[in-house]
């Protein structure tokens, strides 16, 4: 991506990032790293995913991140209980001394990520120092910092990007070269290797490197939310002032970047695409999956476009009336953010056309995995809504506006795996 224009030395201040003493399982004690993994919180949304992950193995990260209780209290008091009998029963261990993790993902598809995870200095977005793109949900948010006070811990890293390709990219591939600390491969083909640096100079210069840089959040949103919420809650210095990242320099490792889908409950698909009679162009398609995709790709590039289904066929809605996007969306921000399908969905069809609240867990679900997501529709006799994904630097440009996106719009990835390394804020 083209940067030129704009120099992250400018910033005020750049990142801090911050050696931590790592919390990590004793493989003697689990059936194995894999099985004790898991994705982060908000992409286990379906119930046998989280029956899965909890018969994988009883120590499995899942049990913190998810806990399953009947009250939002007792949830969190369940997390609490467990960590501390990890910890008892040496199941989970810190390191013996402070250190930066380099983090390996790799896939036979070729796809290879490195990056730095540890303890970043927490920044309001007006600092110009870490930039979000997406809207929080506060009830996210509030359930999310109820876990960390519960747990003293930041049990996973939010994913951050930068563009660097300095000193720091130079450590961290030189690292890689060395025996890791741990390696596993999880079910969906991913292996995942993890080094420990603590030299002092290598840090050094990590440190130094990492200070005329900002990041993005590609990952985390609501995570990045909390730590300004409990940073705000407790004086500084605390450690709250810092919180746990994976810090990716995506000019050596570029990510992928894929829509998050919207599941509509309780709305028919025959219903949504009645109340689009007249104001949107609607085909109904009778292909696979991946041409379905296809034709979403091809249909993007002319405007906004999505695919509906639930209903045993795909349906191709684009070419919105113009005077009903003149109307319904906001005229206060570029048109960058105007034109975005995520704008459309939200402020033109959830908003004014369905009338479902994006923030109704009762009304909307939000699914990474766009199989699963028509499976759920056509189950449940709801509607799922694709996306086609944003470009990456459609996104950063935003957040450089100070411009957030809508709610859940992008999906950055490979994702780090949760239960790889945790942060206990009294290690």
């Amino acid at each position: 991506m083209n940067t030129a224009g704009h120099s992250e030395a400018t910033a005020p201040r750049g990142l801090e990032l911050t050696p931590f003493r790592g919390l990590r399982y004793d493989p003697d004690r689990v059936g194995s790293l894999a099985a004790v993994t898991s994705p982060p919180y908000d992409v286990v949304v379906r119930p046998d995913g989280l029956h899965h992950l909890q018969d994988a193995d009883p120590y499995n990260i899942v049990r913190l991140i998810l806990p399953q209780a009947t009250t939002p209290s007792a949830r969190t008091e369940q997390a609490a209980d467990t960590l501390q009998r990890w910890l008892s029963e040496g199941v989970l261990t810190a390191d013996p001394e402070p250190a930066l993790y380099v983090y390996e993902q790799r896939h036979a598809d070729g796809m290879l990520q490195r990056g730095l995870i540890g303890a970043l200095r927490v920044s309001e977005p007006s600092e110009g120092i870490v930039l979000p793109h997406e809207d929080v949900m506060p009830h996210v948010v509030a359930d999310r910092a109820a876990l960390m006070r519960a747990t003293y811990a930041n049990l996973e890293p939010l994913l951050l990007t930068y563009r660097g390709n300095g000193a720091t990219a130079e450590i961290v591939d030189r690292t890689a070269d060395r025996p890791p600390l741990l390696s596993t491969t999880t079910e969906d083909g991913y292996s995942h290797r993890l080094w420990a640096i603590t030299d002092p100079a290598d840090t050094a210069r990590v440190q130094e490197d990492l200070a005329h840089h900002q990041a993005l959040i590609a990952d985390g949103h609501h995570r990045w939310a909390t730590y300004l919420r409990l940073q705000a809650e407790h004086p500084s210095p605390s450690p709250w002032d810092h919180g746990l990242v994976l810090l990716v320099d995506t000019v050596r490792y570029p990510l992928r970047v894929r829509a998050i889908h919207r599941l509509l409950h309780g709305l028919p698909v025959a219903d949504a695409l009645a109340a689009l009679d007249g104001r949107f162009r609607v085909q109904r398609l009778e292909l696979p999956l991946p041409q379905a995709l296809e034709a979403l790709a091809d249909a993007a590039r002319a405007g906004n476009a999505f695919l509906l289904a639930g209903d045993g066929a795909f349906h191709l809605v684009d070419r919105p009336d113009q005077a009903l996007l003149d109307r319904t969306v906001p005229t206060d921000r570029p048109d960058a953010w105007r034109t975005l399908d995520a704008t459309v969905l939200h402020a033109t069809l959830l908003d004014h056309i369905w009338h479902i609240p994006e923030d109704d867990p009762t009304r909307i679900a939000y699914i990474h995995d766009t199989a699963a997501t028509v499976r759920k529709a056509q189950r449940d006799g709801g509607t799922a809504v694709l996306l086609h994904p944003v470009h990456e630097d459609v996104v950063r440009d935003l957040a450089r506006q100070g411009v957030t996106m809508p709610r859940k719009s992008t999906s950055f990835g490979p994702k780090p795996a949760s239960g790889l390394v945790l942060r206990a804020l009294d290690a």
